[in-house]
């Protein structure tokens, strides 16, 4: 009989018999899998069931037609002792050699021998016999004339394990044959609480079979390897060797020569690294331009790209051939037939598999339209950069791939990796720590440096290297702990910010009005993103009637930041024609702000202010649009005037000054409009005053008369409105620059303060 032996590795059931220590079989359960036991399974299942069976579900007794059969072919008959039994297998199951049945006799005679022992009466081992002899024909006769083979034969048991079926499972292995069992339940233990019968696998990793798992699972994942298979084609027949050449691991591994990094067949030597921080800021642009430069001197192909690549334009994606697809593999498949390397056959190849490995691995975790999508980006990027690093490529030459900046989106970090697994160093280069970055994989080398540098751009030209002074570099370090989380804020330190309007009482604009945005309520800065708190108030009627004292409130207003309308309507009507109030309708498009359209313009008004304002602006334009504060919008191309009407700011010199000097955690700009007539604001006044309140302007609307003169063209109530006393009419607004200022503050004489001068 055979014997069972220790398995080192799952791999030992796929030796021959004569390889085997002692040419034995083994016979182990599993309680849990890992991706390493599941490709296991996948090879176990399809030798058993080319070379055994598969027993997907219990061992059923034999049923009352086979039990009847097996008596009339065989009688009733029955002694325990070899020669009878192996008498009996020749007449039942003629196929067996001579060898095999002494072998299945042996085993048999000696369990029915162990349960007699076990006290069971002669009735109870007839049964066992029959239940044996049943389950050899019924369930196991393509594989009895296979025990003891050279290609040993296997069973795999997935299913609830009764006594009788587990001796008969022991028997088998006896005999000669392989056995793995799947024990998902961990009800083995009750029946082999020594583990008589079979061994435990254990080994890290491992966790409990997942409530879906199946064989028919296991099965389809074999068909669709199978299928995954044939939609490779033929093998490259290069392998990536990644970074496991590297004799220490630094961003100056990529310096090392090609050549250099190895000689084994069917390999090419490649990098993937990405280095977060810095190790020297004062040095860190020069390193990185001497780097660059030394991989040029030695011709190297080299493309250097910043976060975030740019995406993909119409135009590149209108060139990518697609069709509605049923499957994850139909969908890499026939995408993959865009490929067209530059450099031959091999490079076409090694393509192909890279992007099926990379497409594929999405299957069952996104929905086909998504897949797509991702499949397109990696498709229109390798177009883009594939002539920079492969043009007339040949082995053993690789490209260098430098990705300056944070990998922000999964479409990055994929196409990335792709790269990784072609002849091309890929490094990601992130100075500053701040970003978090999404690129992560198994081949991935991470270099991490404890210092973080703010840099714009990779220096590809001595000109674009900014040497920082160790005194400038300690002052930005100082920077870092005065105004992180402190309350203290660097001027112009951060560059979003959105508004929340404030709701208060008459009285209080005077307190908060020349007041710094970072000392009013529901200030805060989160994730580098002020809110600004400002004021929009409609404040009607003249106090106590006193219109001196009227006149004087308003005056105390009027801060260097201060913008004072005299009457409506601020945009002059008979002003000349804007160049860009005939593009407007070319900077919407589904909805969206084309602002890199708008930048583009030869006549861009906001061209002169800094970058992070420019961003504000359109950002607040866009929504402004979003919003629908307007009346009209998107109902009857109101949003193509809202976009001209902002596009005009640039014609007031005075409020563009104001915006350009605007730093989101000191004082805000400020407007008093005065409405003392019966003119209204028209749409182009509404629509800019709309816009400068969520660009971060107070705005204070004096109307002595009350009048509805701000409303008409707000789909929702604009300002908070103020009723403070009774209704003038036709008053006319003093020369503010030569108006005494003898009254008190009107907060000061509440509170009885002394005068204010």
């Amino acid at each position: 009989m055979f014997q069972q032996a220790v398995l080192e590795k799952l791999d030992g059931y796929f030796v021959p018999l004569s390889g085997r220590p002692g040419r034995c079989v083994y016979f182990y359960r599993l309680t849990g899998v890992s991706p390493q036991v599941t490709a296991f399974l996948k090879r176990y299942y399809e030798a058993a069931r080319q070379t055994g069976v598969v027993l997907d579900g219990q061992l059923q007794n034999p049923d009352t037609r086979q039990l009847g059969y097996f008596s009339e072919m065989m009688g009733t008959a029955f002694r325990q002792d070899r020669a009878f039994l192996s008498a009996q297998l020749a007449r039942w199951l003629p196929r067996m050699s001579v060898s095999q049945r002494e072998a299945v006799a042996e085993a048999m005679a000696g369990l029915l021998a162990e349960l007699g022992r076990q006290g069971k009466n002669e009735g109870m081992l007839r049964n066992a016999y029959t239940k044996y002899m049943c389950w050899l024909y019924y369930r196991f006769e393509r594989m009895v004339n296979r025990l003891g083979a050279e290609e040993v034969p296997k069973i795999l048991y997935d299913g609830a394990l009764s006594q009788y079926a587990l001796q008969f499972l022991t028997l088998l292995s006896k005999a000669g044959a392989d056995i793995l069992l799947l024990d998902r339940t961990g009800g083995y233990d009750k029946l082999d609480p020594a583990s008589a019968c079979s061994r435990l696998y254990a080994a890290e990793g491992l966790t409990p079979f997942p409530p879906e798992f199946s064989l028919k699972q296991i099965q389809s994942e074999i068909g669709r390897d199978l299928h995954r298979q044939q939609l490779y084609g033929a093998p490259p027949s290069v392998s990536p060797c990644t970074n496991a050449w590297m004799q220490k691991p630094s961003l100056e591994s990529l310096l090392v020569p090609v050549q250099a990094r190895g000689n084994g067949a069917g390999l090419f030597y490649n990098a993937f690294i990405a280095q977060y921080g810095v190790e020297d800021k004062l040095t860190y642009a020069g390193s990185l331009f001497a780097l660059y430069s030394r991989l040029k001197a030695e011709k190297r192909r080299i493309c250097v790209a910043s976060a975030p690549l740019p995406l993909p334009a119409p135009d590149e994606i209108a060139a990518i051939r697609r069709q509605t697809y049923r499957d994850p593999e139909q969908l890499a498949g026939e995408l993959a037939k865009n490929i067209q390397a530059t450099g031959g056959g091999e490079l076409q190849r090694l393509m192909v598999r890279a992007f099926l490995d990379i497409v594929l691995e999405e299957a069952g975790r996104e929905t086909l339209p998504r897949m797509t999508n991702a499949a397109v980006y990696l498709l229109c990027w390798l177009r883009r950069y594939q002539k920079e690093l492969f043009d007339r490529w040949k082995m053993p030459e690789t490209g260098v791939f430098l990705y300056f900046g944070a990998c922000a989106t999964v479409h990055e970090a994929r196409f990335l990796r792709l790269l990784a697994r072609l002849p091309v160093d890929v490094a990601v280069l992130q100075p500053d720590l701040n970003g978090g970055s999404c690129l992560q994989d198994a081949s991935l080398l991470e270099l991490r440096r404890e210092e973080s540098l703010s840099l714009d751009a990779f220096p590809v030209e001595a000109g674009q290297i900014r040497v920082s002074t160790a005194a400038y570099q300690a002052e930005r370090d100082l920077d870092g702990t005065l105004y992180q989380d402190t309350g203290l804020y660097r001027s112009q330190q951060y560059a979003k910010a959105e508004t929340v309007t404030l709701r208060s009482m008459y009285e209080e604009i005077a307190l908060l009005w020349d007041q710094e945005v970072k000392y009013r309520p529901t200030f805060q800065v989160v994730d580098g993103v002020v809110t600004v708190p400002v004021l929009l108030e409609k404040v009607c009627g003249v106090k106590d009637g006193d219109v001196q004292r009227y006149w004087l409130d308003i005056k105390k207003l009027l801060t260097p930041d201060t913008l004072l309308l005299y009457s409506l309507p601020w945009l002059d009507p008979r002003r000349p024609p804007d160049p860009m109030r005939a593009c407007a309708t070319q900077f919407l498009r589904d909805g969206r702000l084309l602002k890199d359209r708008i930048k583009n313009h030869k006549d861009y008004p906001f061209g002169i202010l800094r970058p992070e304002m420019q961003d504000h602006l359109l950002d607040k334009l866009q929504l402004l649009l979003d919003r629908r504060l307007i009346a009209g919008t998107y109902q009857n191309g109101t949003e193509y005037t809202i976009i001209s009407t902002v596009l005009t700011l640039h014609l007031n010199k005075e409020l563009l000054r104001l915006i350009q000097r605007f730093d989101f955690t000191k004082k805000n700009p400020k407007l008093v409009v005065l409405c003392t007539t019966e003119a209204v604001l028209s749409l182009e006044d509404s629509i800019l005053f709309a816009f400068l309140n969520l660009v971060g302007f107070d705005i204070l609307f004096f109307v002595p008369t009350g009048y509805q003169c701000i409303e008409r063209h707000f789909q929702h109530p604009f300002a908070n409105e103020q009723q403070i006393g009774e209704y003038l009419y036709d008053l006319r607004p003093p020369n503010f620059a030569a108006l005494p200022d003898r009254e008190r503050n009107p907060i000061r004489r509440i509170f009885g303060i002394g005068r204010s001068h």
